[in-house]
């Protein structure tokens, strides 16, 4: 490819990603859940489903609704494909009842071209 396109004149890593917030490394909890690859979600999927919402705290934690959306992805992820979507119930309101979300997973080649998993907001690349 260097001879086609001529040498890389920047590229942002998944290490850089992670280290400035754009990813949070769930990498741990997703090996509890039976994931065996690096995973990391998008700030905006973090934002906008895992954080709780202030509406819920004390009835929710955030581990919990990350447990929701890796176990799901688990279960989506047996279909196969290197990219996936799949539907998780998140409380949004209390006396509520859960509402759908999609999410979008994607597998490709990390920054030393092992697999790792990406899951965001299905408008996300």
């Amino acid at each position: 490819m260097k001879d086609l396109f001529g040498p890389v004149i920047y590229s942002y890593t998944r290490a850089q990603a992670i280290a400035d917030g754009v990813l949070v490394d769930v990498s741990t909890v997703a090996k509890e859940a039976g994931i065996r690859y690096p995973v990391a979600v998008t700030r905006g999927l973090w934002e906008r489903h895992i954080a709780v919402p202030a509406r819920l705290k004390g009835l929710q934690d955030e581990t919990g609704r990350l447990w929701d959306v890796l176990w799901m992805f688990g279960l989506a992820a047996r279909r196969g494909g290197s990219e996936i979507t799949f539907t998780v119930l998140f409380a949004e309101k209390r006396n509520a009842p859960p509402v759908k979300r999609q999410i979008k997973a994607v597998c490709r080649p990390g920054d030393d071209d092992a697999p790792v998993i990406t899951l965001m907001l299905p408008d996300e690349d």
